[in-house]
């Protein structure tokens, strides 16, 4: 594991978070994989793996139907956590803040790129509701694939982006012995980030 101490911590978490990330890049398969917990309607909490597509000091982005589960529950409760592992530098990244919708042209931009099967998918699957059988899906796909024949597939009403305003974020490190580091910080009400060294 590559190491590290509470003397390299840098005053902003999101700088140490960009650093571990471009080595996650190079060293782990997908680690853009992350999983985004947020809470029904009863309180329960409820996860998934998203992929994260970028991050800068506002927060943490990612893109789903807003009609999908998570997208319900965050309409309803705007706030979420987001749990990173990179199993090969044994190391994990937590994040937990409110949850805001990022802008239309974001989102725009963000759907244009994808690949084709992917926005076609975007308008043919009705995420997280109850389906016939596969061959209901399939017969959903076959509609837009003949709606939009090879033109442009504009970005559907019920996609967009959200972005994860951090409130606090904590960098674990595993260490020998179960000893690991744990690099904890939170934004005061200045707007300043407070770190600190939490147990393992």
């Amino acid at each position: 594991m590559p190491p590290f101490s509470e003397a390299d911590l840098p005053d902003d978490p999101v700088e140490l978070f960009a650093t571990w990330f471009e080595l996650a890049r190079e060293r782990v398969p997908l680690a853009e994989a992350v999983c985004v917990a947020t809470v029904d309607a009863s309180g329960d909490p409820d996860g998934r793996m998203v992929l994260l597509k970028g991050f800068d000091e506002r927060g943490f982005r990612f893109f789903t139907n807003e009609a999908s589960a998570k997208g319900s529950q965050l309409a309803a409760h705007a706030h979420a956590s987001l749990v990173f592992f990179w199993r090969e530098l044994d190391r994990q990244v937590r994040v937990r803040g409110a949850v805001e919708r990022v802008s239309e042209a974001d989102a725009d931009e963000h759907f244009a790129s994808r690949p084709r099967d992917s926005v076609l998918g975007a308008w043919a699957s009705p995420q997280s509701r109850p389906l016939r059988d596969r061959a209901e899906l399939d017969e959903l796909l076959a509609a837009v694939e003949a709606r939009f024949g090879e033109g442009e597939v504009p970005r559907p009403p019920h996609w967009g982006g959200y972005r994860v305003v951090p409130r606090s974020i904590e960098f674990w490190q595993g260490k020998a012995g179960r000893l690991h580091d744990r690099f904890h910080y939170t934004r005061g009400t200045d707007g300043r980030w407070i770190s600190e060294l939490l147990g393992p």
